[in-house]
């Protein structure tokens, strides 16, 4: 008898644990149409963000994200593609050791990665599950946690994301994330703002906060936000934007 039990309950968790997946693939797969859809896979976006000027080029699955900045002397450009990363200093390919190649590419991605949000959410190495349906300012959002693959996650595959989906437009309105520190674990929650749709896509600046108080869970920091206990940090700004929508090969 308990061991049926058991396999009964058992069963019921599995099958909720795979409604949610799928549940969420669903919103997930909305989102991504109501921001630009397949416009992402074949575009080419440049903005300017904090001195740098960034640019990707996307044609089905090839892709090359670019940074571009000056230091005191010279103009530098890393480029990532499909073959790995590379930098160029005026012009000039230069060896670039692996350990900070790495580091290289994480930082290049990472910029990249969160201006075209939630385009990218459905890689092989992304796990999507509901968290279930929460208020924010009176809104309804669907919750999303996010997790990937140590293998295509990246450099930092062990972050964990989640994002707020309004339940009405299904855009992306807010985000959170947890990530490594030297001390621990540290916290960001996002706030989408000034939205544009450029030749089709969908384009936000954020105001970025962290929690006050370091015990602070990232499932709960929405709560923590409606109680206006987050700091402000930053805001997340897109300058000189163009998006120019590729012929695909």
């Amino acid at each position: 008898m308990n061991k049926f039990f058991f396999f009964f309950i058992s069963l019921i968790l599995i099958l909720s644990c795979e409604q949610d997946v799928k549940d969420a693939n669903l919103i997930i797969n909305k989102s991504i149409e109501v921001s630009g859809g397949n416009l992402f896979k074949n575009a080419t976006i440049a903005f300017d963000f904090r001195d740098r000027h960034y640019k990707a080029i996307r044609n089905n699955w090839k892709f090359q994200l670019e940074r571009t900045f000056k230091d005191s002397l010279n103009v530098i450009q890393d480029v990532l593609d499909n073959k790995g990363f590379k930098r160029f200093v005026n012009d000039t390919l230069v060896h670039v050791p692996d350990s900070m190649a790495v580091k290289y590419t994480a930082s290049v991605n990472s910029v990249h990665y969160f201006s075209v949000l939630p385009f990218g959410l459905n890689d092989k190495a992304v796990n999507k599950i509901s968290l279930g349906n929460f208020k924010i300012k009176g809104n309804n959002y669907h919750k999303i946690k996010v997790t990937f693959n140590e293998e295509g996650g990246g450099e930092d595959f062990d972050d964990v994301f989640i994002y707020w989906v309004n339940a009405e437009t299904f855009k992306v309105d807010y985000l959170a994330y947890s990530y490594a520190e030297s001390d621990g674990v540290g916290l960001r929650f996002r706030e989408a703002y000034n939205e544009r749709f450029i030749n089709g896509i969908r384009l936000v600046d954020y105001n970025n906060y962290k929690p006050k108080d370091k015990n602070t869970f990232l499932e709960n920091l929405d709560a923590v936000f409606e109680e206006g206990k987050l700091e402000l940090l930053s805001k997340i700004e897109l300058e000189n934007i163009s998006v120019q929508i590729n012929t695909v090969e």
